[in-house]
């Protein structure tokens, strides 16, 4: 890297063909790259990238995070002392003070990581059966109850079995990976979750208009003679806009054209569905799509992953799932926790009634305020403002008001798209309800969101 102080543009050199080349970045007053200007793709995505050294991508990378602190806009990492509260104990990232915060950045729906039934059964098991299983699931670390976990996971999605894996994230990739070859090919929903994208990796993929079954169907016309097996792939309930799939004629078009269908049930599992068993139940399609994966790290309150499909399937995942294959099985706390908030949503005993009385008062409040949500009808709420600044700027002015939102900026949503993710649990009071609600619309006039 070579930097002139006295310039307005930072340069970094780039090797190409042995010729130098540079990229060039405005400065702010703070002497870093200026965190107006710039969006993570232009440190993470921009092909150019490629032919920086390490340590100028770690430069490039480091000096737009340090303008964004200069300015008391780097609020990602924010520290919780106390968990994932209702009202979370916070480190301020600038004061270092604590600060008591509302909290609309978690994805415990039901609150269940803090629920004393369920840590009281994890206190009672943990010391017999120790903290780690010590072994991957194919060897040393099959135990019966992670066992009785998959025979629950598998009862409460419709499937004949399931197995589980030490995150959501690793149940994805390992899947996918695990089914996907050179002559085959999965097609997914655009808004689908990184981690279902991830397991394509090495193979094919395309992609259909978010859930448009229309997109769907010209996408499985113009592939049909062209790979061997077909996955299409969508969320139950999408993670950035909370929106629920159009499950009935994905599923439809998907099997008249001999593809198989993919469901993530990470935000959908104990939201959605007569008993909070997801979208399956939510549509009356118990048993009729092909794999489901899932979190639960989510409304389950834990953390891990799962595939729940046919036994043949399972079996034959334990054997070509990497992610299964070579992890150790996961932490026993979240395999007892994860059984007994099953239980829990189930037999309805979770606070899923609270939670939607607290959906429906939100999203009436924000409608009426006249905020873009998109088409969000879960427990996910994206205020859309299109304006990385704005985003930062309402959170900034939010985390003042000791409420915790997630920025959400370009390049994880597109730029006409970016947003305040905002999420809703069951624990919240009307009165925690309307006084957030009331700083976002104060907040949101004051910037002319709305």
């Amino acid at each position: 890297m070579s930097f002139n102080p006295t310039s307005s543009r930072k340069h970094y050199h780039l090797f190409e063909e042995e010729q130098i080349d540079h990229m060039y970045f405005d400065i702010s007053p703070a002497g870093e790259i200026d965190a107006n200007k710039y969006s993570l793709y232009n440190f993470t995505g921009d092909p150019k990238l490629e032919y920086a050294e390490w340590e100028s991508r770690m430069d490039m990378m480091n000096s737009w995070f340090s303008d964004m602190k200069a300015n008391e806009r780097f609020l990602y990492e924010r520290e919780s002392i106390n968990g994932s509260k209702v009202v979370s104990k916070i480190i301020d990232p600038v004061t270092k003070e604590i600060r008591e915060m509302l909290n609309f950045a978690s994805n415990d729906y039901l609150n269940l990581t803090q629920d004393p039934r369920i840590l009281e059964k994890v206190t009672a098991i943990a010391p017999y059966y120790g903290a780690g299983a010590g072994g991957v699931p194919l060897l040393s670390g099959s135990m019966n109850i992670i066992k009785q976990l998959q025979e629950k996971i598998a009862e409460m999605k419709g499937m004949e079995e399931a197995i589980v894996y030490s995150s959501g994230y690793g149940a994805n990739i390992g899947t996918i990976s695990g089914l996907l070859g050179h002559r085959d090919v999965a097609i997914y929903d655009m808004f689908a979750h990184a981690s279902l994208i991830d397991g394509s990796k090495g193979s094919n993929k395309k992609f259909f208009s978010h859930n448009d079954s229309a997109s769907l169907e010209k996408v499985l016309k113009n592939i049909q003679n062209k790979y061997i097996n077909k996955l299409v792939v969508v969320d139950g309930v999408y993670s950035m806009d909370g929106d629920i799939c159009k499950l009935p004629e994905i599923l439809d078009i998907a099997h008249y054209y001999g593809a198989w269908v993919l469901v993530d049930e990470a935000h959908a599992t104990g939201v959605i569905g007569r008993t909070g068993k997801g979208t399956l139940e939510y549509f009356g399609l118990e048993g009729k799509v092909d794999i489901i994966t899932g979190t639960l790290s989510k409304a389950v309150g834990s953390v891990g992953g799962y595939v729940a499909a046919s036994s043949r399937l399972i079996n034959y995942l334990k054997y070509t799932s990497r992610s299964y294959m070579f992890s150790t099985s996961p932490f026993i706390g979240s395999v007892v926790s994860s059984y007994e908030a099953l239980n829990l949503i189930s037999k309805q005993e979770a606070g899923m009634d609270k939670l939607w009385e607290n959906i429906r008062y939100v999203k009436d409040r924000l409608l009426k305020a006249g905020f873009n949500i998109g088409n969000a009808e879960t427990a996910i709420f994206p205020i859309i403002i299109g304006d990385d600044n704005k985003v930062k700027e309402m959170t900034y002015r939010l985390h003042q008001q000791n409420i915790f939102v997630n920025p959400v900026p370009y390049p994880a949503v597109p730029r006409k798209l970016t947003r305040v993710r905002m999420t809703i649990t069951a624990g919240f009071s009307i009165e925690q309800l309307d006084y957030a609600l009331n700083q976002i619309e104060k907040i949101g006039k004051e910037l002319e969101i709305i």
